[in-house]
């Protein structure tokens, strides 16, 4: 006879909750624990350190490698949707360089009227775009979860931002948001990102100081101005010189995160006027500027996003990327000296 059967009914209960208890014990308080460890450790020790980093291929690759694993703990316990949203993020730009790669063979094909290579590269353009879109999505929403903001309260309700790393958290997940618009608008729509991303970045980015960050919160409001010019409030200033202006904060603070929106507004509404300019400004900073040590990865990653710029225009117009003493001028001084230039080199 089964042990269970033979005892009284009120022992049969008190030993199957015993049971149920055991199995809970084993089951969830080691994981939840870890998760906790893990989780403080990522936002205390590995994200400072990771932001420190001048090598955004490493630091992409750590989001890749580690979301799967910090963010399974949200089986165990809340959600670690701040640590989750940068790694997200950091995984959504492994994707993106791909896609940086992609599109100079698409243009190169383009360049030397090679069809089929073309059109096979400009296809894989648009599966990873998507691919970025949707990382880039998850991050921003996780960002928002994080701090419990509802971007379509009235009045507006700030963010309760503990520190430096909590308003850069927020303000990435933000400038994500409207990457992945963009990111979406490059694959034809294949992610179905939804637009009213960047009115509510508009409002949540006033949250945050602009002279602390660089005048990346002012870069956002004005490039969400040209994409949606409702938003912009009367008596504004021109989202061009706003552009401009908050591009040289960034050059104070140490990194060209506003010089890089900058880019990509002047590539999405067709001003090869600014885009001149901006990448003039940002190789001319190169020089000069002294790179925030606290926020290196955010200038090694606008700087890959500034250099993407320059190489697709050489590989539109010349069939190959910027030569590595051109970054912030569009034409070669002349094709003969290059080559000459570029054999010497080689001697």
């Amino acid at each position: 006879m089964h042990l269970l059967a033979s005892l009284a009914p009120g022992k049969r209960l008190l030993m199957a909750g015993a049971a149920l208890t055991l199995v809970g014990c084993s089951a969830n308080p080691v994981y939840t624990t870890t998760g906790i460890v893990l989780t403080n450790y990522a936002e205390a020790e590995a994200t400072p350190y990771v932001l420190e980093m001048n090598d955004p291929e490493m630091a992409c690759t750590l989001g890749l490698s580690l979301d799967p694993l910090v963010y399974s703990f949200s089986r165990v316990m809340s959600a670690p949707d701040g640590i989750g949203a940068l790694l997200m993020l950091l995984a959504a730009n492994c994707t993106e360089y791909k896609a940086m790669e992609a599109e100079l063979t698409y243009l190169r094909a383009n360049h030397e009227g090679h069809v089929n290579a073309a059109r096979d590269a400009r296809e894989q353009v648009k599966r990873l775009n998507a691919e970025v879109a949707t990382r880039r999505l998850l991050a921003f929403e996780r960002a928002m979860s994080a701090y419990d903001f509802d971007a379509g309260a009235e009045p507006l309700e700030c963010p309760f931002l503990f520190n430096e790393q909590d308003e850069l958290t927020f303000l990435m997940g933000l400038v994500t948001g409207l990457q992945a618009i963009v990111n979406d608008a490059n694959s034809g729509a294949m992610a179905g990102i939804p637009r009213n991303i960047a009115p509510q970045a508009e409002r949540a980015v006033r949250c945050i100081d602009n002279e602390q960050w660089g005048g990346v919160p002012s870069a956002v409001r004005a490039l969400v101005w040209l994409l949606l010019p409702d938003t912009r409030p009367p008596m504004s200033p021109d989202p061009w010189q706003v552009l401009e202006h908050n591009r040289e904060l960034g050059f104070d603070r140490g990194f060209r995160v506003a010089s890089a929106l900058e880019v990509v507004a002047a590539e999405t509404f067709g001003r090869p006027d600014v885009l001149a300019a901006a990448l003039e400004a940002a190789a001319e900073a190169e020089g000069s500027m002294k790179v925030s040590s606290a926020y290196r990865l955010l200038d090694g990653v606008a700087r890959r996003v500034l250099m993407h710029a320059s190489d697709k225009h050489w590989a539109a117009n010349y069939g190959y990327r910027t030569p590595s003493n051109s970054f912030g001028s569009l034409s070669p001084v002349s094709r003969r000296s290059t080559e000459v230039m570029d054999l010497d080199g080689l001697l």
